[in-house]
């Protein structure tokens, strides 16, 4: 059985203008972040280019997100880069691919082929969608605050 909400326990309204400012807010706040992930993309494909090395490496675990190789540099060093391989898409477990790799920092290290532009379509994406979900919020901002005008002009 469910009684009336106490008063502590209910949502504040949101005005309009409050609303707004908080689904543009957010939007901004993704908007940023990809941005910053496409310009750290760059960074790293030009800290690579600076002082390449290349190698076969096999791929040890994949995901859509992070695969694990091992791979050993020219010096005999095996290396499994902690944070995994750039650009990942599409390898499986256990097949062998060409990497590039910093060989300053041998944790830096891509499928050979790739940079930073495979990165663009999934973060344009997401940001795409973002600003049409944004842009649908806001919509339904604006009618709630249509329609409670109303029924206080009228009521």
């Amino acid at each position: 059985m469910t009684g009336p909400v106490a008063p502590a326990m209910r949502l504040p309204k949101v005005t309009h203008r409050v609303g707004r400012r908080i689904v543009i807010g957010i939007a901004t706040v993704v908007t940023v972040l990809g941005i910053v992930l496409l310009l750290a993309c760059w960074r790293t494909d030009r800290a690579i280019e600076a002082d390449m090395g290349t190698a076969s490496a096999e791929v040890l675990s994949a995901g859509h997100l992070r695969s694990s190789i091992s791979f050993a540099t020219p010096d005999g060093v095996t290396h499994n880069p902690p944070t995994g391989v750039l650009y990942p898409t599409g390898l499986t477990q256990g097949q062998f691919i060409e990497v590039e790799y910093d060989r300053g920092d041998p944790d830096i290290v891509r499928v050979k082929g790739r940079d930073a532009a495979v990165a663009v379509v999934p973060v344009g994406s997401v940001l795409l969608g973002t600003w049409i979900a944004a842009g649908a919020a806001l919509l339904v901002l604006r009618l709630r605050s249509r329609r409670r005008t109303q029924v206080a002009s009228h009521g």
